[in-house]
């Protein structure tokens, strides 16, 4: 079974063959079925934002370890007593990449993103085919294609953002960063009906992208200054809700600055494991009373987000696509910046 996994670590930018980071198709193993399980003919893996990350090894984690968890594809195998769904062979799924155990302290306790035995199940979901429990794996409707469909993972963080911030109809709301997680998060509180609606980033084409989606405003922080454009933009008070999708240690800073006095700033993307962030306590804590927070994975999301796929536009995230086979050349694809997302075809689905 082809699956792409990382072989070096390193920058993906580095010109020096010896040192750079790598990913590589190679033949695995496929995975036992167990008897509550479903094998899955896996149609499409989108690339997430934080995999060349873990190429780049930014995080700390070891190599080497299976990437791809924006996955799609068709049932072709079910466990005995793969049955509490109602999942039939021929379906098109798509799922979680996690299994979260379900008996844990967290996960007792309404917390499942700190299942402490989430990363017994991981398994790499860029390959021909992967074995999920039956937990794991959610239908598509009937109106989303297996392209749009792999997209599942992504847009169920958009749900747990909405989660997350408790949003208000009416609220303020700036999104840094323009990547699939701003661009989709963007489009979740735009139903929510925020106002002065505002997408910070320096690529062009994105923020037309969030125009497109609803963006009543875009800032170029290459070109304007985001603290003054910011308090123009919401006359001198600052955001009821800032979200940072980023992952930029530069970007990250002067969001405090403009989140309004009483409101919600959320980190939400994937940063540097050695990263610190000064943060004036007084300023921000005290006196304007910001609630803080971070976000890890998305608990309790999949089932609303497969929901809500039907009414996200998702086709301009789904253009690029490449062979398994090409794999490199993807992730090269990838980090240049170019397009919104890139897709891996895994295998040819008739009638996709």
């Amino acid at each position: 079974m082809k699956s792409v996994t990382v072989v070096k670590v390193g920058s993906l930018r580095d010109p020096n063959e010896e040192t750079r980071g790598k990913v590589q198709v190679l033949d695995i193993p496929e995975q036992p079925l167990g008897d509550e399980d479903v094998k899955i003919k896996v149609a499409y893996c989108a690339i997430c934002g934080s995999d060349p990350h873990l190429v780049e090894n930014i995080f700390g984690w070891e190599p080497p370890f299976g990437i791809g968890h924006e996955v799609s594809g068709v049932i072709v195998a079910l466990g005995k007593k793969a049955v509490k769904k109602g999942l039939k062979i021929g379906d098109r799924v798509a799922g979680n990449f996690l299994k979260f155990c379900g008996t844990c302290y967290y996960c007792q306790n309404g917390q499942q993103q700190f299942c402490e035995h989430g990363g017994d199940y991981n398994r790499p979901g860029m390959s021909e085919f992967i074995v999920w429990h039956e937990s794991q794996v959610y239908k598509l409707p009937d109106d989303v294609s297996l392209k749009q469909g792999c997209l599942l993972e992504p847009v169920s963080i958009a749900v747990r953002l909405m989660d997350k911030i408790s949003m208000k109809i009416g609220q303020r709301v700036a999104i840094c960063g323009g990547g699939p997680i701003g661009l989709l998060s963007l489009q979740a509180v735009k139903m929510m009906g925020a106002t002065s609606l505002t997408l910070i980033e320096p690529i062009a084409e994105r923020r037309a992208l969030a125009e497109k989606f609803g963006a009543d405003h875009t800032i170029n922080p290459s070109t304007q200054d985001v603290v003054q454009e910011s308090m123009r933009l919401t006359e001198g008070r600052g955001y009821d809700v800032v979200i940072d999708c980023s992952g930029s240690t530069k970007a990250v800073l002067p969001l405090p600055e403009i989140t309004a006095k009483g409101g919600e700033l959320i980190y939400a993307a994937m940063y540097p494991n050695t990263y610190e962030m000064p943060l004036n306590l007084y300023q921000y804590c005290y006196f304007h009373e910001l609630t803080i927070s971070g976000l890890y994975v998305a608990p309790y999301a999949f089932p609303r987000a497969a929901q809500i796929l039907p009414r996200m536009q998702l086709n301009d995230f789904i253009s690029q696509v490449y062979d398994i086979d090409d794999a490199e050349e993807a992730f090269r694809a990838q980090i240049s910046g170019k397009y919104p997302k890139i897709l891996i075809r895994c295998n040819q689905i008739e009638g996709e």
